[in-house]
């Protein structure tokens, strides 16, 4: 049995995404436990948003998160009267929000997949090694420090989305659509 750490995509809205890092956690698949449990301490969490706001029709397509699993375990919170997600909290990284659709080519998990989104319908899964240093790679993400709310990176919801318009990546086309 081995000790590496995991690594994970979870999905969530982009809006979702940017409360979790403001809170410090994560919380996936309307807030049930079974899967934080599968999520060890030191595991890396990326956060896939294909939405901007929970129940929207606005695509997004972007990776919006990075982060690591802390030594606590997963716990619940009462959000509102009968609704009590379970969590688990992170150790966000600071990195750019970053479209997926110039890695679909190199990624292990859509590489050769002419329905690439549908891993994304669980919720969360685990990638290769090599799969999430292409995606941290991308969003210039620094695993080494942490931000639990950076001004500059978290989203901010609206028309004019800052996100990687002003990012040149190697191998990245430095206006990336994202979109149909």
């Amino acid at each position: 049995m081995s000790n590496a750490a995991r690594h994970w995509v979870a999905v969530a809205s982009a809006e979702h995404v940017a409360l979790g890092r403001s809170l410090g956690i994560m919380q996936v698949c309307h807030g049930k436990a079974a899967p934080l449990c599968r999520i060890v301490p030191g595991d890396q969490v990326i956060y896939y948003s294909p939405v901007l706001r929970f129940g929207g029709k606005d695509r997004f397509q972007a990776f919006t998160a990075i982060g690591t699993v802390v030594d606590t375990p997963p716990y619940q919170v009462e959000m509102t009267t009968g609704f009590r997600p379970w969590r688990r909290d992170v150790q966000w990284h600071d990195a750019r929000e970053t479209p997926i659709r110039p890695l679909l080519g190199r990624l292990a998990f859509t590489r050769d997949s002419t329905n690439w989104g549908y891993r994304f319908r669980f919720g969360v899964f685990e990638i290769t090694s090599d799969d999430a240093a292409l995606i941290a790679t991308a969003m210039m993400a620094d695993v080494t420090g942490s931000s639990r709310l950076s001004s500059q990176q978290l989203l901010t919801v609206g028309s004019d989305l800052p996100l990687w318009r002003d990012v040149t990546v190697e191998g990245l086309p430095r206006d990336a659509e994202f979109g149909a």
